[in-house]
């Protein structure tokens, strides 16, 4: 549920001294742990280091992420991938066509013909 408007945007005091501090485009990048300050149009520009509970993502505010959340930038959990047999077949797949293609690319330049390829047969209509 958003805030209310009457309120306005909440952003942490000790976040908005240290962007008074610093000026725009710096190379430095500000550490916070406040995951819940909106983005403001003040922010544009500088690099937030944001807390995800292990380590600190760099988050870029642009204009697009004005009102937005500093934390919907920086994920606290990670996917790794769905598995079971049917993903590694898939990723067994994947491996195999991409070892053709580098047997493919590597042929022409030893000097080799490029293999023909087969003519496509069209469906048949009825």
């Amino acid at each position: 549920m958003p805030r209310s408007l009457k309120k306005g945007p909440f952003v942490d005091d000790n976040l908005l001294k240290k962007i008074s501090k610093l000026k725009a485009g710096g190379v430095e990048i500000i550490k916070t742990w406040s995951r819940r300050s909106m983005i403001t149009p003040e922010m544009v520009g500088f690099a937030f280091g944001v807390h995800n509970g292990k380590d600190f993502i760099t988050v870029k505010p642009s204009e697009n992420m004005v009102g937005h959340k500093l934390g919907e930038f920086a994920p606290t959990t990670r996917f790794h991938r769905h598995g079971g047999k049917m993903q590694k077949e898939l990723e067994a797949a994947a491996e195999q066509k991409e070892a053709v293609k580098m047997e493919t690319a590597a042929a022409p330049a030893a000097g080799a013909k490029a293999p023909a390829k087969a003519p496509v047969k069209e469906p048949v209509k009825k």
